[in-house]
């Protein structure tokens, strides 16, 4: 398996769960690995055969800002399914960061994995 990865996306989105967060943009740091196969594309040279890593930033900016909920474990969960069925990706790997959630700390937020990771992919 192949891995194409996104390292620290900023979004700013509303997002959480008081009141005063619901008002506001606040900062979303995203990391990403997406299982694929690459030797397609990498064969002919071709980016419409592999995850094209700048639409798929875009989508994720677009679709946090589209989609607000209160709590980043929703946001993970609804993003990587959309994802996996957006691109068809079999392994997914998604983290996000929430940097001023927390005073004491430079970064709360969650990890999630779906999907299969297989030796031999796609």
């Amino acid at each position: 398996m192949d891995v194409v990865f996104i390292e620290g996306l900023n979004v700013q989105t509303t997002i959480g769960y008081y009141e005063w967060e619901k008002k506001i943009k606040q900062l979303l740091v995203f990391d990403l690995q997406m299982g694929t196969d690459i030797r397609s594309a990498a064969s002919g040279d071709e980016l419409a055969k592999t995850l094209d890593y700048a639409e798929i930033s875009t989508l994720i900016d677009d679709f946090s800002n589209a989609n607000p909920v209160d709590l980043i474990e929703t946001l993970a969960e609804r993003l990587a399914a959309h994802l996996m069925n957006e691109y068809g990706i079999k392994w997914l790997r998604l983290k996000i960061s929430k940097p001023t959630a927390v005073k004491e700390a430079s970064a709360v937020g969650v990890i999630i994995e779906r999907g299969t990771k297989q030796s031999d992919c796609c």
